[in-house]
């Protein structure tokens, strides 16, 4: 068992293999726009999962991720050369969620500004619904003096 620490580093290192092989070697034509965005290996060294973007549609995502997994041997291999384990982690590829969620926080965010927007201009031209002093005062302040 390795360390924790060693098997971050070791992530770290084969998501950027990883991206330098997608854009160098992998000549699939089904291959889109890719990003690999994280990737995390276990403990013991047996299984890496790398996470990736694709931009565009439905379509280049489906293509992209029927590329990378023709091309997860071939991968495996040159990480596992790169690396000098002696195993090859196995690699597998998750299409990342990352923007969708971000798009989703970001129009909730854009949904609560307007609201906001809609409760100040509500508020500027309020005036308060009782008097303007709502404290009740004795009207005779000089009898506490005797």
């Amino acid at each position: 068992m390795m360390g924790e620490a060693r098997a971050k580093q070791l992530a770290d290192r084969i998501q950027v293999l990883v991206a330098e092989l997608l854009e160098r070697r992998v000549k699939d034509p089904r291959l889109g726009f890719v990003t690999v965005t994280d990737a995390k290996l276990t403990g013991d060294l047996s299984e890496a999962s790398v996470f990736y973007t694709v931009y565009g549609g439905e379509q280049d995502r489906v293509s992209t991720a029927a590329a990378l997994e023709s091309a997860r041997g071939m991968i495996r291999s040159e990480v596992g050369k790169a690396l000098g384990l002696r195993r090859a982690p196995t690699l597998a590829f998750y299409l990342d969620a990352i923007p969708e969620t971000a798009g989703q926080i970001e129009e909730l965010l854009a949904k609560a500004r307007s609201a906001d927007a809609e409760v100040a201009k509500a508020a500027a031209g309020a005036k308060p619904a009782g008097d303007a002093d709502p404290y009740k005062h004795r009207e005779d302040d000089d009898s506490d003096d005797e």
